[in-house]
């Protein structure tokens, strides 16, 4: 089943006129949307929600934990517009707190891709794990590489080797990630870039994985430094006592009030490409 609240006219008519039983609009009701797919859920269907930015989670939240989660409810929420992506509309559109709230939630496969292959993988991972789950998509992806991993549920993906430095991205900020890689290589340094594809559950062992041998990890998220990528790294790192130097590149602790385009966004606030390269370096020169 496919639900929404009050979004996708021009998107969804194909959907509906091909499984018209398969498909639910249910108004401006989101915490409502949550308990009919729980209803649903619970009589065997598989019920994608659908809703944009931060309103299938903030919205929804005492429901998705009560309803959906507690019950192990096959309940997929996606949220459409992770991040600054409707940066136009202001802070209320801001999806900026929502991976440390899902990943905080008990049995909730939590997904983040960076790649449109990465949403078709998600997607089929969703499906086919049972429980809740959540889907965060963007309206900017990364770039697709040849020699990249493949994807495999509860892991990440190294899009491309480095000694140096490694950049952990998630979602479609994956793209400033691979940009600032390139600016790095042209300065002499070597950058691995790590798709941070899922953020629960991931394990120490995954982390330990994708960071060995780097003296400075980078986590690079369109989402506020606490809680999300960063901290989960952070914790990783932490309790495997692994002596990496960790940089947390986010939104900050601040909401973000000025209005603009997801690119401008993320210069204001130093998730471009320049300003991760101007972080790594200064980062690097402070090392002893």
């Amino acid at each position: 089943m496919f639900l929404t609240a009050d979004l996708g006219f021009g998107v969804f008519e194909g959907f509906k006129a091909r499984f018209p039983k398969q498909y639910m609009n249910v108004g401006v009701a989101e915490q409502n949307m949550i308990a009919v797919a729980t209803g649903l859920a619970l009589e065997d269907y598989i019920v994608f929600v659908y809703s944009i930015a931060n309103f299938p989670v903030l919205r929804c939240l005492e429901q998705i934990r009560n309803d959906a989660a507690y019950h192990s409810a096959n309940v997929k929420v996606v949220s459409i517009g992770g991040g600054f992506s409707y940066g136009p509309l202001g802070m209320s559109h801001h999806a900026t707190e929502d991976i440390a709230i899902m990943r905080a939630i008990p049995e909730v496969a939590c997904f983040t891709p960076g790649t449109l292959r990465d949403v078709e993988s998600s997607v089929e991972a969703l499906i086919t794990t049972d429980g809740t789950g959540y889907l965060r998509l963007d309206k900017s992806s990364g770039a697709e590489t040849p020699d990249a991993t493949p994807f495999i549920p509860g892991s990440w993906r190294t899009m491309s080797p480095g000694d140096d430095v490694a950049l952990v991205a998630c979602g479609g900020v994956l793209a400033e990630a691979q940009a600032a890689a390139e600016l790095l290589r042209n300065e002499g340094a070597e950058a691995r870039v790590v798709n941070a594809t899922q953020m629960s559950p991931v394990d120490n062992d995954r982390v330990r994985h994708d960071l060995s041998g780097i003296s400075l990890a980078v986590t690079i998220e369109e989402h506020v430094s606490a809680g999300g990528l960063g901290g989960l790294v952070a914790e990783a790192l932490s309790e495997e006592g692994l002596g990496t130097k960790l940089l947390r590149c986010g939104t900050g602790s601040h909401f973000v009030s000025t209005v603009g385009t997801q690119d401008f966004l993320r210069r204001e606030v130093g998730l471009d490409a320049q300003s991760i390269v101007d972080a790594v370096c200064a980062s690097l020169r402070s090392r002893p």
